[in-house]
């Protein structure tokens, strides 16, 4: 007997055909245009598909968007915050005819997923996308900057026809779709689930949460962590498993489950917090834990950059809940009092005349950075253990170094040096990517146009995550003129590892005296074009983690200064 709350819309949506129809679109998808589909589409796809998205049953069209972005509605009037679009570049647009074109989708691999029939095409207005949905058309919202350089200038909407959803190679059986966790659920009887979503690692104080949110509904729990595409700074998903695997054992038995949702996060605060209980309303889960920053970009505590009032997603819930079938349990921020050996609320705190301790996912990862106990009140060994293998005393992580600066600075000379450093060593792989090196083995096809540099930095980024991830040392050199472009590179890098900018802030005059090869002379005359800090602007680092000028200092002196700067922040010894 199903006890189970029902899905959003009545009905779960299930978009995969049979076989027989699934080999014909195989079939005849070979004549028709495609798009290799990024990740955060790739996990709009399996929610689509698999029901995560009910009532949806594809790709929004131009009235589903516009109806969402203006009102979060969709046209037949029920509650949907975000709006769920397929981007595509323009010269794949321009094949697709309404209403007779279908276009597949691919991941990839180059495997078919899906076909997308064409009923809508058009041309966003993302600025006013950004301040409807997120509530704010400033770029520095990781969620708008990453809607104004992520997503193409052509949305396309239609039905989904599922072929295949998404292949997951790792952590399969703990990967279930709606209708499999409400059986699941039936099967043990659980007709109250309370969500927890999360893309954090979890420690002592998010089961405290969880189990006290639980008692008070009297329901299990559902430890529901996000997996796809999460925000700048995350730890990579597969690691944060590990830990939520970890922690699953400290619950008692058959009192909480773990199940993983592949879904992209946007950032979007109050919206997305609605969105999140429509997808745990498809799962089953008949409550969901709102925290007082649910779903608000990274770094509020850090950096006091704030784009949501705390506890705006819980009111905006509030004032929705009659729409929705799923109830919210909403927590207020807790933390440590060490008397009473508890987490409390801080309102609590207040009335005791208490502060109470707060221990962050930032300072965890500086105390195993730096190899120092954690104490026992905020997480449990077994989960240290785990992140220990992520998160590795600094002369053992992976690092990259990041010089940039003007033609003529000395980067490349400094970045010989203390390659040549680390090689005599040896206790870690090293790697030089310098520029002139890059330009000839990676990009010799690319100019000297915006588009083309952050094309060549970005290749330079990807293979440094790479050696990164891998436990080795990347040092690159390359002239990186753009701020967007180094923290992207930043970002790419520091899921994986350190990340290290060197600014080079030699002076242009200085760079121009030492210029052999006339480059600089040329550029003033005009016969070298967008040539940086002439003709085209090299925007100064305004945080670089140190800062070298080479004016005054010979080459071994600088890098010896760089060498101790290392040695001191403990990545060598």
């Amino acid at each position: 007997m199903d006890n189970l709350i029902k899905p959003y819309g009545g009905k779960l949506v299930d978009l995969v055909v049979d076989s027989d129809k699934a080999e014909l679109l195989k079939k005849e998808s070979q004549h028709f245009p495609s798009h290799t589909l990024t990740q955060r589409q790739l996990c709009d796809l399996e929610l689509l598909m698999n029901g995560g998205f009910s009532p949806l049953t594809g790709f929004m069209t131009q009235d589903y968007y516009s109806s969402v972005v203006g009102n979060m509605r969709l046209p037949d009037g029920k509650l949907w915050p975000i709006p769920i679009i397929l981007d595509i570049p323009d010269n794949v647009a321009s094949k697709l005819e309404l209403n007779s074109s279908k276009l597949a989708l691919l991941d990839e691999e180059g495997f078919m997923l899906a076909v997308l029939n064409i009923e809508s095409k058009w041309q966003p207005d993302k600025k006013k996308e950004a301040k409807q949905v997120y509530g704010t058309d400033n770029d520095s919202h990781p969620g708008v900057k990453y809607l104004y350089e992520n997503t193409h200038g052509t949305y396309v909407g239609g039905a989904i026809e599922g072929v295949q959803l998404p292949f997951h190679n790792d952590f399969e059986i703990l990967r279930d779709t709606p209708s499999e966790l409400r059986q699941l659920f039936n099967k043990k009887g659980w007709g109250k689930v309370v969500a927890f979503h999360t893309s954090k690692p979890m420690h002592r104080i998010h089961r405290e949460i969880t189990l006290k949110a639980a008692k008070d509904v009297g329901a299990n729990i559902l430890l529901h962590p996000a997996v796809g595409q999460t925000k700048p700074g995350d730890l990579h998903y597969y690691a944060r498993v590990h830990c939520y695997q970890a922690i699953r054992k400290h619950y008692s038995h058959d009192m909480a489950l773990l199940s993983l949702l592949p879904v992209s996060v946007r950032m979007a605060g109050p919206r997305e917090a609605i969105m999140n209980a429509i997808i745990r309303q498809n799962y089953g889960c008949s409550h969901i834990i709102i925290g007082p920053e649910h779903a608000a970009p990274p770094g509020i505590r850090e950096y006091e950059t704030r784009f949501y009032p705390s506890y705006a997603a819980q009111e905006m819930l509030k004032k929705y809940q009659n729409e929705l079938d799923i109830l919210i349990v909403p927590v207020n921020e807790m933390r440590y009092l060490e008397e009473q050996d508890q987490f409390i609320e801080i309102n609590k705190l207040k009335k005791l005349g208490k502060e109470g301790v707060l221990f962050t996912d930032k300072e965890i990862k500086e105390y195993l950075a730096h190899n120092l106990i954690i104490p026992d009140w905020v997480t449990y060994p077994d989960v240290v253990e785990a992140l220990k293998k992520v998160y590795l005393p600094r002369n053992q992580q992976g690092l990259t170094l990041f010089f940039t600066g003007l033609s003529g600075s000395g980067k490349s000379t400094l970045a010989k040096i203390i390659y040549a450093k680390f090689i005599e060593d040896g206790s870690r792989p090293v790697t030089l990517l310098d520029g002139d090196i890059v330009r000839q083995n990676l990009s010799s096809e690319l100019g000297f146009s915006k588009e083309h540099r952050n094309i060549n930095v970005r290749r330079i980024g990807y293979v440094a995550s790479e050696i990164t991830k891998n436990g080795g040392i990347a040092i690159c050199a390359p002239i990186a003129p753009y701020t967007e472009m180094r923290r992207a590179v930043r970002e790419m890098v520091e899921q994986y590892g350190a990340f290290i900018e060197i600014h080079v802030s030699t002076p242009i005059e200085v760079c121009e005296s030492r210029d052999r090869k006339g480059l600089y002379e040329k550029a003033r005359k005009g016969i070298i074009p967008e040539f940086t800090g002439i003709s085209d602007p090299y925007e100064e680092p305004k945080n670089p983690d140190i800062c070298i000028n080479t004016a005054d200092l010979a080459p071994p002196e600088a890098a010896q200064g760089l060498f101790l700067f290392l040695l001191k922040a403990g990545y060598i010894g």
